[in-house]
C-alpha cells in the first residue's frame, strides 16, 4: 500500500489538530440529534398523521414505519439547465424506493439560481448569499422527523455547497447527492470564447454572439466547461456522497437513470441500518480529498469560499494556507476548459473521477481509507460506470484514453495545482495559476482603480486600458454587494492580453469558474468596506502580483496614511435590499464568506 505523501499527511494532521473543539462539539451534536432528536417513531399521532396524508400508495407503508423513509431536497427548476431533467426524478426515486423495501417523499425545494444568467446583472449581487438560503432551506425541508435518509437533488455552483450546509445540521442521517450530469458537448468552448472577444471587440455582432452562445449552452444538463458546477461533481464523489461514477453521465440516458436507481437502492440500505450518516463521512480527510480533486483537475477558484464554508458546518477549520500547500504537492493531470481547449464530456470519456481517483491514490496523493456513504469503501470509485444491456456494471478506470485531457500524477501537465496564495500589504488572494502562462504568472504594473466592472469595461472601450496595468475592481466583496463573480471582464481582459499588453486583475470580488488565461488576484481578504487595503490604493501604485513567490503588494506606497476611498452606496432593487443583514454580518472569504456560519458559530 503507497503512504500518504507527506505534505498531504502534515495538513490533515494540522487541519485534525485545529478542528478538535468544533469538530468534537459538532459530533456531539450530532450524537444526541440521532439519540434525543425528532423521527417518524417520536411524532405524535396528529404530527405523524399530517406527514403521510397525501402519500398515495406509500400512505400505509410510511404509517406502519415498514422500511426507511427517504427525504427528497429538490433544487428543481426548469430555467436552469443543468437541474431542469430533476422534475421527473421525485416520481422515478419513488419506483426505486419500493424496489428496496422504501418509501420517498419530497421533503422541500430549495432556490436554484443560474449564474450564467445573472452574470454581470444586478441578480448576481444575490448569487453567494443564496447558499446560505439554500441551506436553510434544506434545513427547513428536513425539520419535519419523516425521514431516515436523504437524497439531494442539485448539481450547480452555489446550489451543492448549501444543501450539503443544510444536510450537515442533519448530520445523524445518510445522505447522498443524486446529480443530472452534463448536456452534450455543443460548440468548443475555446470557439466561444473567440466569440465572445471578437464582440468585446466590436468585430462581432450581438446576434452573432447568441448564435455562439446558444450552440454552446443548447440543451438540459450542465455546461460543459469545468466551472463550479462540473468542480461540485469532481468534489462530492471524492467525498464519497455520489454513487462511483455519477458526476459526469448524460442526462435522459439508461445510465444516467441507472445511477439514479443505484443510488437510491444505497440509501435505503443505509436507511434500514443507520449506517454510513453524513457527518461521519464528512471528515477532515473527506474535506482534504475534495480539495486534493479540485486542484488536481484544475477545478474553480469558488470553492476556496466554498469548501472552508462546508468544512465549517461538520465544524473543520481549513484556510487558503492548507489550499495552498496542498496545491504544491498535487499535480494538475487534467486540462478541460478554462484550462485546456477540452469539456467534460470529453474528461469523462478519458477516464474521469475514476481514473483520477486511481491514479491519485496510487501515488498517495489521496486519502483511500476514507468512509463513503455511495459504496462501501474508496477503492469502488476507480470505476467507470457503463450499461451491459440492462444492467450497470463498472469497468477499473486505470487507464487514461486520451493523454493531452487526463494523465497519470506520474506524467502531469504541472508538477502542483495551480491555485495559489498570495499575501502582502493589500490583503490575501487566491490566484489560480494552472489557466495562466507561466510567463504571465508575474505582473508589475500601475494600478487602475474601479468601483465596479461597468466602469472598467467603459474605459476599454475608450481606449484607455491599452497599456500595461493592474485593473483592481474594489468594493465588491461580500459585504458590499454580496460578492459577485465579475466574468464579464474575461473577455475585455483577454482582449488587452492578446495585444501584448501585461496586464492582471485584482479584485475582492469573485471570477467566474471560468475564469481562464488573465492572472488574477480574486476574493482578496480583508474586502475595501469599510477601510480595507484596496480601499487606500490609489491610480498609478505600483503593484506587483507573482504567483511563484505568493505576492500581492502595493510597492512603495505607504497604505496606512491614506484616507479609504469612499464606497458606492448599498445595492437596491431586484431584491438586493432583502439581502442586507446578510451583508452586514457576512464573515470574510477565506471563512466561506457566509453570514449564517458565523452568526451559528457564536451560538455554537
Amino acid at each position: 500500500m503507497t503512504s500518504l505523501h507527506p505534505t498531504i499527511s502534515r495538513v490533515t494532521d494540522r487541519i485534525i489538530e485545529r478542528s478538535k473543539p468544533t469538530r468534537r462539539r459538532y459530533l456531539d451534536l450530532m450524537a444526541a440529534e440521532k439519540e434525543r432528536g425528532i423521527r417518524r417513531a417520536r411524532l405524535s399521532c396528529g404530527n405523524f398523521a399530517h406527514g403521510f396524508a397525501a402519500a398515495g400508495e406509500d400512505k400505509e407503508a410510511i404509517k406502519r414505519l415498514a422500511g426507511p423513509n427517504i427525504g427528497i431536497v429538490t433544487a428543481f427548476n426548469d430555467m436552469l439547465s443543468a437541474h431542469q431533467p430533476y422534475g421527473r426524478y421525485p416520481e422515478q426515486i419513488k419506483i426505486f424506493a419500493r424496489e428496496a423495501g422504501a418509501t420517498a417523499q419530497v421533503a422541500g425545494g430549495v432556490p436554484a439560481m443560474c449564474d450564467g444568467v445573472t452574470q454581470g446583472q444586478p441578480g448576481m449581487d444575490l448569487s453567494l448569499f443564496s447558499r446560505d438560503v439554500i441551506a436553510m432551506a434544506t434545513a427547513v425541508s428536513l425539520s419535519h422527523g419523516m425521514f431516515d435518509a436523504v437524497a439531494m437533488l442539485g448539481i450547480c455552483d452555489k446550489i451543492v455547497p448549501g444543501m450539503l450546509i443544510g444536510a450537515l445540521r442533519f448530520g445523524h442521517l445518510p445522505t447522498l447527492l443524486i446529480p443530472g450530469g452534463p448536456m452534450p458537448s455543443g460548440l468548443a468552448n475555446k470557439e466561444k470564447q473567440r466569440v465572445r472577444q471578437l464582440y468585446a471587440e466590436g468585430r462581432a455582432s450581438k446576434e452573432e454572439l447568441l448564435v455562439a452562445e446558444a450552440a454552446s449552452y443548447h440543451s438540459a444538463g450542465t455546461c460543459t466547461f469545468y466551472g463550479t458546477a462540473n468542480s461540485n461533481q469532481m468534489m462530492m464523489e471524492l467525498m464519497g456522497l455520489h454513487v462511483p461514477g455519477a458526476a459526469f453521465a448524460n442526462p435522459n440516458t439508461p445510465l444516467r437513470q441507472a445511477l439514479t436507481r443505484e443510488a437510491v437502492h444505497r440509501l435505503a440500505a443505509l436507511g434500514k441500518s443507520g449506517k454510513r450518516p453524513l457527518a461521519e463521512v464528512v471528515d477532515e480527510r473527506a474535506i482534504v480529498n475534495a480539495a486534493i480533486g479540485l486542484l488536481a483537475t484544475g477545478g474553480s477558484t469558488n470553492h476556496a469560499i466554498h469548501l472552508p464554508a462546508i468544512a465549517r458546518a461538520a465544524g473543520i477549520a481549513i484556510d487558503w494556507q492548507d489550499l495552498d500547500e496542498l496545491s504544491s504537492a498535487v499535480p494538475l493531470i487534467a486540462r478541460v476548459y478554462p484550462s485546456g481547449s477540452a469539456d467534460v464530456n470529453d474528461f469523462h470519456a478519458a477516464g474521469g473521477t475514476g481514473f483520477v481517483a486511481y491514479t491519485l491514490g496510487n501515488e498517495g496523493l489521496l486519502h483511500t481509507d476514507v468512509l463513503p456513504a455511495g459504496a462501501d469503501n474508496q477503492s469502488a470509485y476507480i470505476g467507470m460506470p457503463e450499461m451491459h444491456g440492462d444492467e450497470l456494471v463498472w469497468k477499473p478506470a486505470e487507464e487514461s484514453s486520451d493523454i493531452d485531457v487526463l494523465r497519470p500524477a506520474t506524467e502531469p501537465f504541472l508538477p502542483d495545482g495551480g491555485m495559489r496564495l498570495v499575501s502582502g500589504n493589500l490583503g490575501r488572494a487566491i490566484f489560480k495559476t494552472s489557466a495562466v502562462d507561466k510567463e504571465r504568472w508575474t505582473i508589475e504594473a500601475p494600478a487602475l482603480c474601479f468601483p465596479n466592472q461597468d466602469q472598467v469595461l467603459e474605459a476599454f472601450r475608450k481606449g484607455e486600458l491599452d497599456r500595461d496595468c493592474v485593473v483592481v475592481v474594489r468594493f465588491q466583496g461580500p459585504r458590499s454587494n454580496g460578492m459577485p463573480e465579475l466574468h464579464k471582464l474575461t473577455p475585455a481582459l483577454g482582449v488587452l492580453q492578446d495585444r501584448g499588453h501585461r496586464v492582471a486583475l485584482v479584485t475582492d470580488g469573485r471570477m467566474s469558474g471560468a475564469s481562464g488565461k488573465v492572472p488574477a488576484a480574486i476574493h482578496v481578504s480583508p474586502e475595501a468596506l469599510p477601510d480595507g487595503p484596496l480601499a487606500r490604493l490609489r491610480d498609478g501604485d505600483a503593484v506587483r502580483l507573482c504567483g511563484h513567490d505568493g505576492v500581492l503588494e502595493a510597492l512603495g506606497a505607504d497604505l496606512d496614511s491614506r484616507d479609504a476611498a469612499e464606497a458606492p452606496p448599498p445595492p437596491v432593487g431586484t431584491g438586493r435590499e432583502l439581502f442586507a443583514p446578510m451583508r452586514q454580518h457576512v464573515d470574510e472569504a477565506e471563512k466561506g464568506a457566509s453570514a449564517m456560519l458565523s452568526a451559528m458559530a457564536a451560538e455554537l
